[in-house]
């Protein structure tokens, strides 16, 4: 009897691992440490005074670091035609060997680099973060079509709490020693991707009801996360912690973060009980299917993922109807995918531009180094939460009301202009409201553009598409942050030394105080969002006949008729494959 029990819970382990629910959890962890990028102003000013560079220098190094993580083209390709350990196994690999360059050059444990040096650090470690969105984010959306909303804004969510995370875990760690954020930033990411390497993978399931239910619960726990950080944003803000203190809170966010566990261990039960309910005759049970790799694409591919036989280029102009599977170069060549690309230039571009410089605009309008701090903090959190609301609103609307993604999106660039003029006049106490509306916009946008892609151009090359539609950050970023806003900062640091009668001293930070440091900027920038609001409203009108349909329909078709698919360890004639069918 006992040796029965083993059996069954051994059993049990292996279905739980391998279940597509414990996926889902492991790529939530993944994505919560994968947002490195968006902490550049914490220790933005360790590398600018360290390696003793102006406000264009160090503009163009964030540039090449918002190149690196949204220039997933490469990831994308990869992942076409290799399966997602690969992805997630390069990602780690470097992840780790750029920010431990960039570590051992702030600290001085190697000779100071060259600038194009470092801009290639930056690269390496920020392009990682586009292999872990691409391994994990694109297989959770093609296992769960139907809920891809949910997917995108609660995967999304994580990365975007990620900020606020490491802060945690690096006071924790290292107390205040800012160089040693970028240690840790370097080694964590890359040691829980090979963790769950085994894990990620595309999967195909039997519809199941209350598949949505489940997703809420993952946000109301992830919402959970938020609220705490939060809180101690709040209190380290007004008090000063100890180590100790830091040490509890990082203990603290780690078991927030493995709380979902329960809920999978609890869908996944269910699942095995109903499998092993299958060989005594049930026929009810759900049905997990492993979808094909790349390799084996053309022979085992369901339908909404097979390929044809006619040359691409030959079709590049005939694009389907939206919602069907778009090749690569159809897609690119698309009206839809210029306009989306345009307002994503200027949309991201802008908030990314501040989110860059918060630190910068902090200390030119006089607010004190703790409150930097509570800026980046307080960006993650509400970039979490417009990620979150967006994925989760934008679906629950759509579905319910057939409020169609790109207005929503339009909306969101729209709002972003308000957190960009407080900046430009630079109100007094205004920076705390700015860095809430643009950490959210920035975070809401994603999703909703990384959704509005799966739907149009279909889920065939979404994990190429998907890398597609990122790369307007670092175009936009380049043209409004380093082109503009590190221009006219560096000019008006000349001006003021000027007015001083001093000149610039050579490896010396060039600094600039007062409102004008970012003024004609970010009224550039304004002008420049509304630009990418109006592209976005012009999607709206070319889709708004496609979003009135039913959108699902064809995954709905598809998954119906997997329910007819024989179950393993049935009686069947068709003894295909075995090992790519497996009954949770």
């Amino acid at each position: 009897m006992a040796v029965e029990e083993l059996t069954k819970t051994k059993a049990f382990i292996h279905h739980l691992i391998t279940g597509r629910w414990f996926m889902i959890f492991a790529s939530c962890l993944i994505m919560a440490v994968s947002g490195a990028t968006y902490m550049f102003g914490l220790y933005s000013n360790e590398v600018k005074a360290s390696m003793g560079y102006d406000q264009s220098t160090l503009n163009l190094i964030s540039f090449f670091k918002d190149l690196g993580a949204n220039l997933g083209i490469f990831s994308g390709l990869i992942n076409e035609v290799s399966p997602p350990w690969v992805i997630l196994a390069m990602g780690a690999t470097m992840n780790f060997v750029g920010y431990f360059m960039i570590w051992l050059s702030v600290t001085s444990r190697i000779a100071k680099p060259q600038v194009w040096q470092m801009c290639l650090y930056f690269y390496i470690g920020a392009n990682s973060q586009s292999f872990a969105n691409t391994g994990a984010l694109v297989n959770c959306v093609k296992s769960f079509p139907r809920s891809r909303g949910s997917v995108i804004g609660l995967l999304k969510g994580y990365v975007g709490l990620s900020g606020a995370i490491f802060t945690q875990l690096y006071h924790a760690f290292y107390g205040d020693n800012s160089k040693a954020l970028i240690f840790l930033i370097g080694w964590l990411p890359a040691a829980i991707s090979f963790i769950f390497l085994p894990t990620v993978r595309a999967l195909c399931i039997t519809p199941q009801p209350k598949e949505i239910k489940v997703f809420y619960q993952l946000l109301y726990i992830s919402l959970g996360v938020a609220g705490f950080l939060m809180v101690l944003i709040v209190i380290q803000n007004k008090l000063n912690f100890t180590r100790v203190e830091y040490i509890v809170d990082g203990t603290m966010v780690l078991l927030l973060l493995i709380l979902p566990l329960g809920i999978v261990f609890k869908e996944e039960f269910k699942l095995w009980k109903n499998q092993n309910q299958t060989f005594t005759g049930r026929a009810d049970a759900a049905t997990v299917i492993e979808l094909p790799q790349p390799e084996e694409a053309h022979s085992a591919a369901p339908s909404h993922l097979e390929g044809t036989n006619t040359s691409c280029l030959k079709t590049v102009f005939k694009s389907p109807k939206r919602g069907e599977d778009y090749t690569i170069f159809q897609a690119l060549f698309s009206i839809d995918m210029l306009i989306l690309f345009t307002a994503s230039v200027f949309g991201v571009g802008g908030t990314l531009t501040a989110l860059d410089n918060l630190g910068q605009i902090g200390h030119s309008l006089g607010y004190p180094k703790k409150s930097l701090t509570t800026f980046v903090s307080l960006v993650s959190i509400w970039n979490y939460l417009g990620r979150a609301s967006a994925g989760f609103a934008s679906e629950y609307l759509l579905t319910k009301y057939k409020f169609p993604r790109p207005l929503m999106l339009t909306l969101v660039i729209l709002l972003s202009c308000v957190g960009h003029i407080l900046i430009a006049f630079g109100i007094p106490n205004s920076l705390y409201f700015s860095s809430v509306i643009i950490g959210f916009c920035f975070g809401a946008i994603w999703p909703l553009m990384f959704a509005i892609i799966s739907e149009i151009f279909g889920l065939k090359y979404y994990s190429t598409l998907y890398n597609l539609g990122a790369v307007a950050s670092p175009v936009g970023s380049y043209i409004l942050n380093v082109r503009i806003t590190g221009y006219l900062y560096d000019k008006e640091a000349l001006k003021q030394l000027g007015m001083k009668g001093l000149t610039r001293q050579n490896g010396k930070d060039l600094t600039c105080l007062g409102v004008q440091c970012y003024k004609m900027a970010f009224i550039i920038i304004t002008a420049s969002t509304l630009v990418g609001c109006f592209a976005s409203f012009i999607l709206v009108l070319r889709t708004r006949n496609f979003y009135k349909g039913d959108i699902y329909d064809k995954f709905r078709v598809e998954l119906d008729t997997a329910e007819n698919l024989p179950t393993f360890g049935t009686t069947t004639n068709n003894a295909e494959e075995p090992d790519k069918i497996n009954t949770k």
